[in-house]
């Protein structure tokens, strides 16, 4: 199954986006007739037929299934920006592939990147969604300071790992099948110790993801795979 991302998707006819049309056409080669299928972002899955050919392509709605395949949790994961931005687009990557609702670049004392591309990012979260055949595209903030994260409203587990020497849970022991999470996850050089003290102030729970010392993007992506593998 081939996906095509329509956002503004309407009932009865849509026409894709330039973009999409082109590859389409001229990348799949595709036709009159010939059935696609399409996601909103949104959970909508539609099935079509292409009526309409040429610089933009046009197609008729055929089916439409809501909440496709939904996700029975919502999992945020606030990480700080790698300074290699190749890392973090992996990691937004495969996190969408494994099933993710937002991602939030975080800025935090110890970051060694201050600027993020967020449309880039967003391009590729499209790209992963649509290849791993899910409805849903996750949400991808703007840049947003450590502190802001901390007073953002959320219903679900808040939760903070770092590599202090305190005491801290096991992800595992914390998260339960169903449950909404946020997960903060520092820079290369960890969270500051002020910026542990502020999460746990703000009510955040500290937990460990193991006894390896993980980068960045490794330690967000394995966040995300335990709280899949919770609720598988």
């Amino acid at each position: 199954m081939q996906l095509f991302y329509s956002p503004d998707i309407t009932p009865s006819e849509y026409t894709l986006s330039e973009e999409e049309s082109r590859h389409c056409e001229k990348v799949l080669r595709l036709g009159v007739g010939d059935s696609i299928h399409l996601v909103d972002g949104r959970g909508g899955m539609y099935r079509a037929q292409i009526i309409q050919t040429g610089r933009r392509c046009t197609v008729r709605i055929e089916q439409h299934t809501e909440d496709f395949e939904r996700l029975p949790y919502r999992l945020t994961m606030a990480v700080a920006p790698t300074k290699n931005i190749d890392r973090y687009e992996w990691f937004a990557e495969k996190a969408t592939e494994v099933g993710i609702h937002r991602i939030i670049p975080i800025e935090c004392a110890h970051s060694e990147r201050r600027v993020i591309k967020t449309e880039r990012i967003d391009k590729i979260v499209v790209s992963a969604m649509k290849q791993s055949l899910k409805a849903y595209k996750p949400e991808v903030d703007e840049l947003t300071p450590f502190k802001h994260v901390l007073n953002m409203p959320f219903e679900g587990k808040r939760l903070i790992a770092h590599c202090e020497p305190t005491e801290r849970i096991p992800l595992r022991d914390v998260v339960t099948a169903g449950e909404d999470v946020l997960l903060l996850i520092g820079p290369e050089g960890d969270f500051s110790h002020e910026e542990i003290e502020a999460a746990r102030a703000a009510g955040f729970t500290e937990v460990t993801l193991g006894d390896m010392r993980l980068r960045t993007e490794t330690a967000a992506l394995a966040g995300v795979m335990y709280v899949s593998f919770i609720n598988q």
